[in-house]
């Protein structure tokens, strides 16, 4: 069976960056917990496109708009099936929607209108 990946892009200002690596800590044990097979959370490192047969691709800080203060982050989530994805997702939210039920407008250390989400059905794998 086909695995699938949850994928993130989204941007994190540089002094929020510790506030971001501990939800994202918390966010990797929930997710294991619950069956994930792998959790990933990539913050940029090497933006800079070069060229490639004549051509310069886009550089995730262009399509994120990202600025001198900001980091890029790429992060994503392995399951063995969507199925099993909807199955994970549901009890992460079950949980974190008991956790900070008290909580209204929680602060989210980066800015949520600029991160983009999505279900990938893995086509091609490699190990």
């Amino acid at each position: 069976m086909t695995k699938y990946v949850d994928g993130f892009v989204l941007v994190v200002p540089k002094n929020k960056t510790e506030e971001y690596k501990k939800m994202a800590s918390e966010g990797r044990d929930i997710w294991m917990k619950y069956g994930a097979l792998e959790y990933y959370e990539c913050m940029g490192d090497d933006l800079e496109t070069k060229e490639m047969g004549g051509m310069k691709p886009l550089a995730f800080t262009e399509l994120t708009k990202a600025n001198a203060d900001e980091t890029v982050w790429f992060s994503f989530i392995v399951y063995k099936s969507k199925e099993h994805r909807d199955e994970v997702n549901k009890k992460v939210m079950d949980e974190m929607n008991e956790k900070y039920k008290d909580q209204k407008d929680f602060p989210m250390p980066f800015d949520m209108k600029r991160m983009a989400y999505g279900g990938f059905e893995a086509v091609v794998e490699g190990r």
